[in-house]
């Protein structure tokens, strides 16, 4: 330590004189700082976490654009077979064939029960008793059973 009497005439003697007390100081000051702010987190620290935090939200929120896809699809899927149910019910009920259901077009159920009767009125006409359709029997010969069978004999012996 420098001694009191000689006057401090430079920054060297100065910086020498109050050096060690600066020191102390400081010291004191760090302890201080870190006593109070013991229980927070550093500035890089904080920054890694919400880093981290980013990251996982993104990748929730991925995993979530998936599922809302797939939610969409089977929403669509849901939609086909309960208007291809729908579809088969109306031509049940109104006598049309199984098969012609799928032909059935419209955006609603009136729309389609009334396609659904159109289609009728034209199958209905075809397939109507009062109207047969055209016999398959050869010209000249009778509609009867035992024709048929002659036409059929005939035709495997003459081979």
């Amino acid at each position: 330590m420098a001694n009191l009497e000689t006057p401090i005439t430079t920054q060297e003697q100065f910086d020498s004189a109050i050096g060690e007390r600066l020191k102390r100081e400081r010291e004191t000051l760090e302890k201080k700082y870190e006593e109070k702010y013991a229980g927070y987190i550093s500035k890089k620290d904080h920054d890694k976490a919400i880093e981290d935090i980013n990251k996982q939200l993104n990748d929730l929120m991925e995993k979530s654009a998936g599922s809302d896809k797939t939610i969409q699809e089977l929403k669509s899927q849901v939609k086909s077979y309960q208007t291809s149910a729908m579809k088969a019910k109306i031509a049940h009920d109104v006598g049309l064939p199984y098969g012609l259901a799928s032909r059935l077009t419209g955006d609603d159920e009136e729309k389609i029960k009334a396609d659904a009767e159109k289609l009728m009125e034209i199958v209905g006409k075809r397939g109507n008793a009062s109207n047969p359709p055209a016999s398959t029997a050869p010209a000249g010969t009778n509609n009867d059973k035992k024709a048929g069978y002659k036409t059929l004999l005939n035709s495997l012996t003459e081979n």
